[in-house]
């Protein structure tokens, strides 16, 4: 039976089915301990008849929800009023074309594109999330917040809770957060706290000071910062003309991107709002390839909600049996236990996904062919190229198909990176200074030459 309220929370699991007032907060079901779904009673709901209605928007920009690139979609995620929706001008961002990069994956030309969240406001996709969790935060009355970070998500929080006026801690694991985006956190007031250990130790320990301290946590197993994270998928199809996709390819990680596509895909097609839905691969480096391994390897899956816990404790227990860490130079995905493997599942199987893993050599390979094209991003938003490289070469994405990859966050996030693959000129895509006398003559004959 639907819940009375017009939004609402669920839990995913389906033997368990477990429902809550929106005005509740919660980052796991407390009937079971599984993840929460935002639901909405759609009936109640006035939507537009077709995606394309969204344009109309574009004409009242002055309207500080309007002009946001998540509230601009507002009736496919309204969990709370207007009033409570806070917004600090996210979702600016470009679906941009390259077509020198399809010509150099053998693709056609007109087929690839790019989609640039590093134009956000914090320099990364995580402010479409945390423009909708701070919303329902500041809806609940919260006075503080919190997050474990491998950088980007610390970055965001911080810059939201000083615009709502909300304190902001931030756990970080030792040396695992690139100086980049550190630094935001710090400039934005955000309360740091290095953690002995890794992203995972830290995501554990943030839970349990949460639920400690009654602090509200703004990581992805925060349901109402997926719904934000939607509209990535809105502003896509706007940039085709509101047209679907053939592919979309997104970095693994903590698999919040993965798991908000594939529900707002879901949505839409139950809505009517679009005709098929889109193919989608989660692209993991090979230091950090959980899901690549619990899917490919062990046959996970979603089978409806009922997820085999068995294989995902067994693998678990043989991580913590090795000692195993994640150790890739994508930083932003370097995750080894992520919070919504189960919801990842899901997409996968509303999308007809796939999952693989990539070397970090090709990832700043693939980096540094991004940048030619004018589109730097940080290693993360690397390996979707890395991996479209592969679906290409077997045959799983065909040449002509219409490809959209998300560029998760800006080459300044993690400068190091990209000056450390530069500097070595023996890199098929390096790009190194030239050292010269100072002396003009062999200056221009440098230039010349």
């Amino acid at each position: 039976m639907a819940h009375k309220d017009q939004v609402f929370q669920k839990c995913i699991n389906p033997q368990c089915g477990s429902e809550f007032d929106s005005h509740q907060v919660f980052f796991k079901c407390p009937a079971c301990g599984d993840l929460l779904d935002i639901k909405y009673n759609w009936d109640s709901i006035e939507l537009p008849k077709k995606l394309s209605d969204f344009s109309n928007r574009w004409a009242t920009r002055s309207n500080r929800l309007d002009f946001s690139g998540v509230w601009r979609f507002r009736e496919l995620l309204n969990f709370c009023d207007d009033e409570h929706k806070v917004s600090v001008g996210e979702g600016q961002t470009l679906l941009q074309s390259a077509c020198g990069l399809a010509a150099d994956l053998g693709m056609n030309p007109d087929c690839l594109f790019l989609q640039y969240e590093g134009m956000n406001p914090s320099g990364s996709f995580k402010d479409n999330g945390m423009t909708a969790a701070f919303s329902h935060a500041k809806m609940v009355g919260a006075a503080a917040s919190a997050c474990a970070s491998t950088g980007n998500t610390s970055a965001s929080m911080a810059l939201y809770a000083h615009s709502i006026g909300v304190k902001a801690t931030v756990f970080i694991g030792e040396g695992k957060i690139a100086f980049g985006k550190l630094s935001q956190a710090m400039d934005y007031g955000g309360h740091t706290i290095q953690v002995a250990g890794d992203f995972d130790d830290c995501m554990r320990q943030v839970q349990d000071v949460c639920t400690e301290l009654n602090i509200y946590l703004v990581n992805s197993l925060n349901p109402f910062r997926l719904e934000g994270q939607k509209t990535i998928m809105l502003r896509i199809i706007e940039g085709l003309g509101w047209e679907v996709p053939d592919w979309i390819i997104v970095p693994g990680g903590n698999l919040g991107n993965s798991s908000a596509f594939g529900k707002a895909f879901a949505e839409l097609k139950e809505l009517g709002l679009i005709d098929r839905v889109p193919r989608l691969a989660v692209i993991n480096a090979s230091g950090a390839n959980t899901l690549t391994e619990l899917v490919n390897d062990k046959g996970l899956r979603w089978n409806g909600g009922d997820v085999d816990q068995q294989i995902i404790d067994s693998y678990y227990a043989n991580l913590d049996a090795a000692n195993y860490r994640a150790d890739t130079i994508a930083s932003a995905i370097e995750i080894s236990r992520p919070v919504n493997l189960k919801k990842c599942l899901r997409a996968l199987d509303v999308c007809n996904g796939v999952v693989l893993d990539v070397p970090d050599e090709e990832i700043l390979d693939a980096k540094a062919q991004i940048g030619a094209c004018g589109l730097g991003c940080e290693p993360a938003s690397a390996a979707t190229i890395a991996g479209l490289k592969h679906l290409l070469a077997d045959g799983t994405v065909d040449k002509d198909a219409r490809v959209a990859c998300v560029l998760t966050g800006h080459l300044l996030k993690d400068p190091d990176a990209t000056v450390n693959y530069h500097s070595k000129a023996a890199r098929e895509f390096s790009n190194p200074p030239v050292q010269v006398d100072n002396d003009l003559q062999k200056i221009i004959a440098l230039i010349k030459s």
